[in-house]
C-alpha cells in the first residue's frame, strides 16, 4: 500500500512516501480503506516537533480520515465489511472525562494515522459516516467539527438568541459558526479580508468584523452587541487574541479555549465579568455520536477549501501552512 511516514521530525522534508504491506486487523479491530483525510493544525505541530505529545518514530500522520471497512477481526460486533466510517481522534475515549492514558493514544501521533491507503483501528474507535456526506466531507469531522461541537456544548448550554464569537476561517471556526446557528444563536465572526468575510456571511454569520479594519476589534464587538458583549467565545486565535476575547465578553460569559499557542501574556485585569475559561480537548465518542445526529438531522455540510490528490500530500501541507485556506484542506484518494 501507499503510505507517508514522518522521518526526521522538525525538518521541512519530514514527510516521506513509501510502499509497504497493509496492516492486519487483530482481535476487536477492523481494517479500513481510507478514501480521504484532512489536515489539522496539530499535524503541523507534530511535524515541527512542537506538539504536546511526542510522536512515535516514523509514524503515519493525520488523525482525521474517512473510508470503508474492508475486513474485520475476530470479536468485532456492530461493524460489517462495506460500512462507511470515520475514526475518533482519541480512540480510547468513549465517554466521561478525558484521562491521561486516553490522551496519549492518538492517530497520527502515537499510533499510525490516516495518510496511508489502509489503517487498523479498534471497532469502538470507528463511528459511522453521515450518509449524506462524501468521504471528503466526512473526513473533516473527527477533530475540527468535534472540537467546535464540544466548545459549544461541553459547558454552559447555548440559549437561542445568545451571541457567539468565532475567530478566523479555519475548520473549527467555520464549524462553530454552523453549529451555533443550529442552536439559534447570533454569531459575530472575526476574520481578515473581504473574501473570508463573504464566506462567513454565506454560512450564516450575523455580523463579520475585519480585524484589518478594526485592530482593536473587541470594541467593535461591543458596539455590535449594543455594549452587552458576547455570551460565548470559541477562542481559536491563541493566547495573543485572548485578552480581546475577554474584553468582548458579557458578564458571566464562557470562553472555550481551543488553542493557546501564542507568546503573549494575559493581564489578570482582563478577567472581568466573572468570565469562565474552559479548555477544550476535541471530544469523546459519545460527544461524536451526538454531533453525528445533529449533522445528519440538519444535513449540515462541512466547508472544504481544497482537496489534493494523495500524491500531492506535500502540497496539501504547504497550502495549509500558508494559512490562506477557508475551511478544511483535504487529501483525497485520487
Amino acid at each position: 500500500m501507499r503510505a507517508y511516514r514522518l522521518q526526521d521530525l522538525g525538518s521541512p522534508s519530514a514527510l516521506r512516501r513509501q510502499e509497504e504491506d497493509p496492516p492486519q486487523p487483530g482481535h476487536g479491530q477492523a481494517l479500513v480503506k481510507v478514501h480521504a483525510r484532512s489536515i489539522n493544525f496539530r499535524d503541523l505541530l507534530i511535524q515541527q516537533q512542537r506538539y504536546a505529545v511526542p510522536a512515535r518514530p516514523s509514524v503515519v500522520p493525520l488523525s482525521d480520515g474517512a473510508g470503508e471497512v474492508v475486513e474485520v477481526g475476530p470479536g468485532v460486533t456492530g461493524l460489517r465489511v462495506g460500512d462507511r466510517v470515520t475514526a475518533c481522534y482519541f480512540p480510547k475515549w468513549q465517554a466521561g472525562s478525558l484521562e491521561m492514558p486516553m490522551a496519549l493514544d492518538q492517530f497520527g501521533c502515537t499510533r499510525d494515522g490516516m495518510l496511508a491507503d489502509y489503517v487498523v483501528a479498534e471497532a469502538a474507535a470507528l463511528v459511522p459516516a453521515p450518509e449524506h456526506l462524501s468521504f471528503e466531507q466526512a473526513c473533516t469531522l473527527p477533530c475540527a467539527a468535534l472540537t467546535a461541537w464540544s466548545a459549544l456544548t461541553g459547558g454552559r448550554p447555548i440559549a437561542p438568541g445568545q451571541t457567539v464569537l468565532t475567530i478566523g476561517t479555519g475548520g473549527v471556526a467555520l464549524f462553530a459558526v454552523q453549529f451555533a446557528k443550529l442552536f439559534g444563536a447570533r454569531v459575530v465572526a472575526l476574520t481578515s479580508g473581504a473574501h473570508k468575510a463573504a464566506r462567513l456571511r454565506t454560512l450564516g454569520a450575523d455580523e463579520v468584523i475585519d480585524r484589518q479594519l478594526h485592530p482593536q476589534w473587541a470594541s467593535e464587538v461591543r458596539r455590535l452587541t449594543h455594549g452587552a458583549g458576547v455570551d460565548h467565545v470559541v477562542e481559536t486565535g491563541a493566547i495573543d487574541s485572548l485578552p480581546q476575547s475577554l474584553a468582548a465578553c458579557a458578564a458571566n460569559a464562557e470562553v472555550a479555549l481551543v488553542a493557546a499557542l501564542g507568546q503573549g501574556s494575559l493581564d489578570a485585569s482582563a478577567l472581568r465579568g466573572l468570565v469562565t475559561i474552559r479548555r477544550v480537548f476535541v471530544g469523546s465518542r459519545a460527544a461524536y455520536e451526538a454531533m453525528h445526529r445533529a449533522i445528519t438531522q440538519h444535513r449540515l455540510e462541512p466547508v472544504i477549501d481544497r482537496a489534493f490528490a494523495f500524491d500531492e500530500a506535500h502540497l496539501a501541507y504547504q497550502h495549509f501552512a500558508e494559512q490562506r485556506h477557508v475551511g478544511k484542506v483535504v487529501i483525497a484518494d485520487r
